[in-house]
């Protein structure tokens, strides 16, 4: 009984602080797109939101920091009531700029979001490192990995059905609210019945010249890998065709298609979300029954090949008034998630395979820091590029951009079981 009380406890703050990783997450990097796109900002700028994404990029940074002062729990709480804090003040900035949007609000609404950018990838460090603390054993850590992901996930579904669900109803105020007050639920959730993991293994001995010793030392034997250059470049770009697609398509299908905030919520939201989760759940299901080396290339071709699919419907253009409209955008739509998925699994699976025992932390956080580079940095000139050339000649351009980690594949060491 008592070991079904603890699982219970257990699933319940994994739950929790996971869901609370993935819905500030999802609204600075997804749901600011909609919302800047509903106030008539240029594609030019729409890109520019893609660069939020960079304190992600660089989180690894000053995560040592978290480990030399406070505790993780305390470090969660106290951001999380500052992401709180903000999100109220973007909604009331967001109702004003909802009846008469002008530059300055909206100015001022951007600089609120990347300083919840820093917020939310701090946050990030935050739980991660509270989830190692409290589960000490790797059979832990893998049995509640599923609980993680699902809770993330849900988070984004919250985010992009209900957040945007409400914003369809009412207005982007009532939207970012609710935003607001869930994550200020969740908040004294964790104020009050998140356990002290830290407190009960007394003391630390970290040290400041310690954690930069440590630091070093990890991110020069991540550089000491076979063909290490050939692997930093496939990792950047392994995924760089669907960073391109995916940079611009919420002022695709809300501009050049025409989708409401309210088709969008389920568009987005279920179709996008669960497609993407298939195509993960069975890419890595594939990959345990086949191995990486006879996996990887079929999943690669199948994921950049489907980008032309996005080239299609930008040159079809259908209308999402049109019930056949909206159903081709949905399978499209649905089947792009789905070889996203697919692919993210793969090279998810190959960065941990780079990872060593040592430095398995570090190791995978180089490993996503790199990953998504192409999203941040690519996708931040997106908006630029759609202006000059229009959204058909810049999906040629993603699917073009698949073909340098084709060709890195044949001379890629892949490991297996490492």
């Amino acid at each position: 009984m008592e070991k079904e009380k603890r699982s219970f406890l257990t699933t319940l703050w994994v739950s929790s602080t996971n869901f609370m990783e993935g819905l500030p997450y999802i609204i600075v990097r997804n749901i600011t797109s909609a919302f800047f796109t509903d106030m008539g900002v240029k594609e030019s700028y729409l890109g520019y939101l893609n660069f939020l994404g960079i304190p992600w990029n660089l989180k690894f940074l000053w995560a040592p920091f978290l480990d030399i002062f406070g505790t993780k729990r305390g470090w969660m709480i106290k951001i999380q009531a500052l992401i709180s804090i903000l999100m109220f003040g973007i909604a009331l900035l967001a109702g004003i700029a909802s009846k008469e949007p002008s530059s300055g609000i909206l100015q001022i609404i951007a600089f609120a979001f990347v300083a919840m950018a820093f917020l939310s990838a701090t946050n990030d460090i935050a739980i991660d490192a509270y989830y190692l603390e409290g589960l000490t054993t790797r059979e832990d850590q893998a049995a509640y990995a599923g609980v993680r992901v699902l809770a993330y996930r849900i988070a984004i579904i919250f985010a992009r059905t209900v957040l945007l669900g409400v914003v369809g109803i009412a207005n982007w105020f009532y939207g970012f609210g609710v935003g607001a007050v869930t994550i200020f639920i969740f908040l004294l959730l964790h104020k009050f019945l998140l356990p002290r993991f830290e407190a009960e293994r007394g003391e630390r001995t970290i040290t400041v010249g310690g954690v930069a010793k440590d630091f070093l030392a990890s991110f020069l034997s991540y550089l000491k890998q076979e063909r290490v250059i050939l692997v930093l470049f496939f990792i950047a770009t392994y995924k760089m065709g669907d960073d391109i697609i995916f940079s611009m398509y919420t002022p695709f299908l809300k501009r050049q298609l025409g989708v409401s905030n309210g088709q969008l919520a389920w568009l987005a939201g279920f179709i996008g979300t669960f497609a993407a989760i298939f195509g993960t759940m069975l890419g890595a299901w594939w990959i345990k029954k086949v191995s990486l080396k006879k996996a990887i290339w079929p999943i690669t071709l199948f994921m950049n090949v489907n980008i032309l699919a996005y080239v299609l419907l930008a040159y079809m253009n259908p209308s999402a008034a049109d019930t056949n409209g909206i159903a081709l955008i949905a399978a499209i739509h649905g089947y792009e998630n789905f070889a996203a998925g697919l692919g993210n699994a793969t090279l998810i699976i190959y960065l941990m395979r780079l990872c060593s025992p040592k430095y398995k932390a570090g190791h995978f956080a180089i490993g996503t820091a790199i990953m998504s580079l192409s999203a941040t940095f690519i996708g931040g000139f997106a908006g630029v590029i759609v202006e000059h050339i229009g959204y058909v000649n810049f999906y040629i351009i993603g699917f073009l951009a698949t073909i340098p980690s084709l060709i890195m594949l044949f001379w890629l060491p892949l490991h297996e079981g490492k």
